[in-house]
């Protein structure tokens, strides 16, 4: 019998569980560790951030649906890894042997980076349901002294989507209150260009989102690294332009990713940041009984930009990496050699409040097959029932990419049309 541990029980962990114990059979033990007992579906948050969900209604407790399924759980969060005694360390003292380990942890948010940023300083977030949770409340306080707004990435963040959802979701908002006119938006970001997204574009972004920012009178700033967030203001630097103060009674903006410390420390694991180094098969080279998958991988920047920016790791890249792992701990188990590999195609569908955008690439590093974005109402309820979607499928236990084969097979039909 062989053992797997997964650390992480989020878009990455909880489907790596599922997919693990339906390819595996009852003949091997999955264990599941995770800082939290409760799954939350993070893609929703800009809306809970605005009132529009709360957390009741993206969220579920993790043990009876994983324990339904045969797969032990453990609600502690992971303080050390030991891969010489092939051992998993909780902050409470379990200690869970594993034969194969699988990390799909998320990142750590790096707010420390920048003084003055984060919830508990002077910004607010959309990257956990807590976070977006704090945001409602500033955002109710902003209806009722309506003022400047500040939307926007810090240098190094790789996580780009989010921050222009939440920018025209904000907008949209604020039109139904009808209160955007006493509210002036502007976007920060480090990215070379707007929609540039750590992927130097995909298909029309750029003249998509500024004609976006444009008809909804969004201004912003590329090129710019966060110096300092006060209360009340953001200060930037903008390369080539020098520092600017910008007025802030609401601020959102989306930090730097690192690895988590539990990763981060273990000797020839990861890469500085501490973001888990693997191979074409999802597995660590330095130790090749654990794998990886999600947000917490090592991915190389796709250029080298004026201001720092970090490389997206989209859902349906996220899935496909799972899968991988999956299919190569099979392999292993059963003594064959490994060939499951992440198909790293970026499928992304952002909502704005009304309508949407979505991007596919692929693959997500250029040259690409396709390069395809387009905006229409089809993508604001197209997100909208992917949530549904997902949730209840993560509720079933079950781990199938169709949304994603759908979408993807969609991009492909209007490419052959054009």
């Amino acid at each position: 019998m062989a053992r797997i541990v997964v650390i992480g029980a989020s878009t990455g962990g909880l489907p790596a569980a599922y997919e693990l114990r339906e390819a595996l059979g009852k003949g091997h033990e999955v264990t599941v560790i995770s800082n939290t007992e409760t799954f939350h579906f993070i893609p929703s948050n800009p809306w809970v951030a605005v009132g529009w969900r709360k957390r009741e209604d993206i969220s579920f407790p993790l043990r009876p649906y994983l324990e339904k399924k045969g797969i032990k759980f453990v609600a502690e969060a992971a303080a050390r890894i030991d891969p010489a005694a092939n051992e998993v360390h909780t902050i409470a003292g379990t200690k869970v042997p594993y034969d194969y380990l699988v990390i799909a942890t998320g990142p750590k948010l790096a707010f420390d980076d920048v003084e003055g940023l984060g919830p508990e300083a002077n910004t607010s977030s959309i990257c956990t349901v807590d976070h977006a949770e704090k945001a409602y409340e500033s955002f109710k306080a902003l209806l009722e002294a309506p003022g400047p707004v500040v939307i926007g990435a810090a240098q190094g963040a790789s996580c780009f989507g989010p921050a222009y959802e939440f920018s025209l979701i904000l907008d949209t908002a604020l039109r139904k209150k009808k209160l955007r006119k006493k509210v002036p938006m502007t976007f920060i970001t480090p990215e070379p260009y707007i929609g540039h997204m750590g992927l130097t574009g995909v298909g029309d972004s750029k003249s998509m989102l500024e004609h976006e920012f444009r008809e909804r009178h969004i201004s912003w700033h590329t090129n710019a690294k966060i110096k300092r967030a006060e209360k009340g203001k953001i200060v930037i630097e903008v390369a080539g332009e020098g520092e600017k103060e910008l007025p802030a009674s609401f601020s959102m903006i989306i930090p730097s990713f690192k690895g988590v410390d539990a990763v981060a420390s273990v000797e020839g694991l990861t890469n500085p940041k501490g973001f888990v180094i693997v191979d074409e098969f999802q597995r660590s080279p330095r130790y090749n009984n654990i794998y990886s998958a999600g947000v917490c991988i090592a991915i190389a920047p796709m250029e080298q930009t004026p201001v720092p920016t970090g490389v997206p790791k989209t859902g349906y890249m996220i899935e496909s990496m799972v899968s991988a792992a999956v299919q190569n701990i099979k392999s292993s188990i059963e003594g064959r050699q490994p060939s499951g590999r992440a198909t790293c195609n970026a499928i992304c569908l952002a909502d704005m409040g009304d309508t949407g955008i979505a991007f596919v690439a692929i693959p997500q590093m250029p040259p690409r097959d396709v390069t395809w974005s387009k905006k229409g109402k089809w993508v604001h309820l197209a997100k909208v029932a992917f949530e549904k979607y997902f949730i209840r499928k993560m509720k079933k236990g079950v781990s199938e990419p169709l949304y994603e084969k759908i979408i993807l097979k969609y991009a492909k039909i209007r490419k052959l049309h054009e």
